[in-house]
């Protein structure tokens, strides 16, 4: 298929011609085969290194961790069958599942768990979240040993809260256990050689990847999906990732029947819903879409003056608009879909245009421009979340402006702390601890921290060492109510994403923007 390479250039028809070209001379069957659209292509085929949002996506069908995320963002056991931790919080034992064999057909034992460890430990290896257990960011590691062939224990030198969570994130890949035969004899990478559902066939650089359901996978304990827990089965032969990075081709694509399988925008969803041939699966994950306010700048020093902001805005109508209808207004630092999800997170802003007016003259603003710095990506609302912002700013006397931005540049100018206000997404985070450390922190140490509040670092330095739920739940809820009263930042909603399914195809699901493949099948529709 190297004709895909050229389809981001081509005019929808040339570019649909190529795609059936190329699922006609397929090897598998149609009726075995799901083609799966991707913007971009995979990073690589390292797990947690060299890594993107899209290749996580695609390489977590494929290798699994000890622990993995349930649906409502809390952490399980995967590849663990169960998982004890030392009363003074130092010291974790995993015991693991039975019967797991990679996708060689070598059985996995803790010996293969330590060697993946040591693995990610080495900082040659480049794992990207190396500095979560080298204690850089806090928590170290202080050993990893396997004393049988069906345990695993690691030590911490401190209790952390987020532990867990740290091994099960997806950006980490899971921390995911594979065989030593994933590397060449050199120790240079070769190919993943996991235990997931899924097992990896090829990767065509630029234009996919495929990967072949896996026969003596073991599924973890369930009866239904729960996030990358519960029942897993590959159901299908064959997964292709097809790289298809112009959204209308994509679009085109799933009309035809080129394409099974794809994201699309939100302003198309509408369309899409009267195309008998399709469904449309709407997914809200827990990044979020905010605006930033840069509480060193002269204007915006003044706290009157960002909550007057926050109150000019109709929140439900940004939203709404922003959206297309598919999502709804969260000012938490946490989703909805959260255990953490109180009655004091769904608090929110007001819509008071005249209590607006009225801080901005108290704090005595006298027309200076407040400028929001945007980009126009296709697939983020920054643009259109800027334009209504200002509308409403404005409407109540404040001179805002936009700055449009390529996204390379908004993201410098995030990370060195230079812009005014910022229409700016968040990547998922799942524990709430997590959530605010994104944004929370020394703005002299990390210009690119928003809400710099000795009170608020002290809250979120709490949550990281407290264990208990309900303790952990007071401090959320303190963290909530400061950010509400000092607004460094509006969170607006979190992350939507909009998917089309040919309806050939049952059982698809995404989580947390990522697609599952795992109980999907083809049907003869």
């Amino acid at each position: 298929m190297r004709s895909t390479l050229f389809i981001a250039r081509l005019a929808a028809p040339a570019a649909l011609a190529l795609l059936a070209a190329g699922a006609a001379s397929a090897q598998t069957p149609q009726s075995q085969q799901i083609v799966v659209a991707q913007p971009a292509d995979i990073r690589s085929t390292n797990p947690g290194v060299n890594r993107d949002d899209t290749t996580d996506g695609v390489m977590l069908n494929m290798v699994e961790g000890l622990v993995g995320y349930h649906d409502n963002g809390s952490v399980g056991p995967l590849l663990a069958r169960s998982i004890s931790t030392s009363p003074d919080g130092l010291t974790y034992t995993f015991k693991l599942r039975t019967g797991v064999k990679f996708h060689n057909g070598d059985p996995m034992t803790s010996a293969d768990v330590l060697w993946s460890w040591n693995r990610y430990m080495n900082p040659k290896t480049d794992w990207r979240c190396l500095t979560e257990f080298d204690g850089r960011s806090g928590t170290k590691v202080v050993s990893a040993t396997a004393p049988d062939p069906q345990t695993f224990i690691l030590k911490i030198d401190k209790p952390s809260a987020v532990f867990l969570d740290n091994l099960a994130r997806t950006d980490c890949a899971m921390t995911a256990v594979i065989s030593k035969k994933s590397v060449k004899a050199d120790g240079s990478w070769d190919k993943p050689i996991g235990t997931g559902p899924f097992k990896f066939e090829e990767w065509k650089r630029g234009e996919y990847v495929t990967m072949s359901a896996f026969a003596d996978y073991q599924s973890p304990p369930g009866d239904k999906v729960d996030g990358y827990l519960g029942l897993k089965k590959p159901l299908v032969a064959k997964v292709k990732f097809l790289v298809v990075p112009d959204m209308s081709t994509s679009k085109a694509g799933l009309q035809s029947g080129a394409i099974d399988v794809g994201q699309v925008t939100s302003s198309d969803v509408k369309e899409l819903k009267t195309d008998r041939n399709l469904s449309l699966l709407n997914s809200i994950d827990s990044g979020k879409n905010t605006l930033l306010m840069q509480t060193n700048d002269p204007v915006l020093k003044d706290e009157r003056i960002r909550q007057a902001i926050a109150l000019s805005l109709d929140m439900k109508q940004i939203v709404e608009a922003a959206s297309e209808g598919l999502s709804h207004v969260n000012n938490s630092a946490i989703t909805d879909k959260s255990l953490f999800y109180s009655a004091e997170q769904k608090k929110s802003y007001p819509y008071n245009p005249t209590k607006a007016k009225q801080l901005l003259l108290q704090a005595g603003y006298r027309g200076q421009p407040i400028v929001i710095q945007a980009n126009k990506r296709a697939q983020v609302p920054s643009f259109t979340v800027a334009v209504l912002t200002q509308a409403m700013m404005q409407a109540v006397g404040i001179n805002a402006q936009i700055e449009v931005l390529e996204w390379a540049t908004q993201l410098d100018r995030y990370n060195s702390g230079k812009f005014q206000m910022s229409s700016f997404s968040y990547s998922s985070r799942l524990d709430p601890a997590l959530s605010y450390e994104q944004f929370s922190g020394s703005k002299a140490k990390q210009p690119r921290k928003i809400w710099d509040d000795p009170a608020a670092q002290q809250l979120i330095d709490q949550s990281f060492t407290e264990s208990d739920p309900k303790k952990r739940q007071v401090l959320f809820d303190q963290l909530h109510a400061l950010m509400l009263a000092k607004t460094p930042l509006i969170v607006l909603y979190n992350i939507t994403d909009s998917w089309a399914v040919r309806k050939r195809v049952s059982g698809f699901s995404v989580w947390e923007s990522k697609p599952l493949m795992w109980n999907t099948r083809v049907t003869d529709k």
